[in-house]
């Protein structure tokens, strides 16, 4: 399948496009990047170089791609962060070319916006536009916990019965499955042997969740890989269960491999075979 992913791009790391184009290649998708940015590395080093892309020359390659007559092709547009409006405005007009000219294309939106202990890190109205804009025009969102309470209009999201309330709020507004990434509630917050983390996903068949240890690592790139794979795997199989525990396996396998490295950037390239056949280490249970 041919993915359009429009998406920031760094040199050196795995961010944006430089995160997600890999794995969906090494799943087997064709996938044309537009870039939003092109920095040498991403920005949680405090320092970079590199351009910001002007909205409107995101908007002349999207254009350049529909010259060829390859918008009907599409099984998918995918988009990460948003630093801009104008941006934003250019991805939800590509959204509309692409399911004007492919009715059956998805649209994958990871709502970056904030994070827990860090609050939102994007600039001021960013998170208003995506919950407003660009969210109810998503066919998939994949939001991390932090995210989701506040597209849900909600302070806390204490257990899994909240977080699947606060799912349903946020369903109603647009957005037919969602995945909700780095969750911990009191439910599944501790074992005896290690503290955990949990993937939930819901769409209108119902509502499922797989538990991994919590790995005391958090590189920079990881929801972009997660959307990345998580799109892939729904496309491929039309399953949300079963994407859901492809993508948990896969990302745990990762991070692992990262943490061990004792690297900041994410160890993709050493985990293709994780990737392309993804470990079944954790069980996908249903919730619902």
């Amino acid at each position: 399948m041919q993915i359009l992913s429009i998406q920031s791009h760094v040199a050196f790391g795995y961010v944006g496009n430089s995160a997600a184009v890999f794995p969906l290649q090494r799943l087997g998708h064709e996938v044309w990047p537009v870039l939003t940015v092109n920095f040498s590395n991403h920005t949680g080093y405090g320092e970079w170089r590199g351009p910001v892309v002007a909205p409107g020359d995101v908007a002349a390659v999207v254009e350049g791609i529909e010259e060829r007559g390859a918008l009907p092709g599409i099984s998918a547009v995918l988009s990460g962060y948003q630093g801009d409006p104008a941006v934003g405005a250019v991805v939800l007009d590509t959204v509309a070319r692409v399911k004007a000219a492919n009715p059956e294309a998805i649209y994958c939106c990871d709502p970056v916006m904030g994070d827990v202990g860090r609050g939102m890190f994007v600039r001021p109205g960013i998170p208003e536009f995506m919950r407003d804009r660009v969210v109810p025009v998503a066919d998939v969102i994949t939001p991390n916990h932090f995210e989701l309470d506040f597209l849900a209009g909600v302070e806390a999201t204490p257990r899994l019965g909240d977080v699947l309330d606060a799912v349903e709020r946020v369903r109603t507004n647009g957005p037919r499955n969602v995945l909700v990434t780095s969750v911990v509630t009191e439910d599944t917050e501790d074992t005896e042997d290690s503290e955990t983390l949990s993937l939930v996903a819901v769409d209108d068949e119902g509502a499922w969740v797989v538990t991994t240890p919590h790995l005391p690592i958090a590189p920079n790139g990881g929801g972009d890989v997660t959307a990345a794979i998580y799109l892939a795997h729904l496309l491929d199989t039309g399953s949300t269960a079963t994407a859901l525990g492809r993508t948990a396996n896969t990302l745990f396998a990762i991070l692992a491999r990262t943490l061990d490295s004792g690297r900041r950037e994410l160890e993709l390239v050493a985990s293709q075979e994780d990737i392309a056949h993804p470990p079944t280490r954790f069980e996908v249970r249903r919730l619902s």
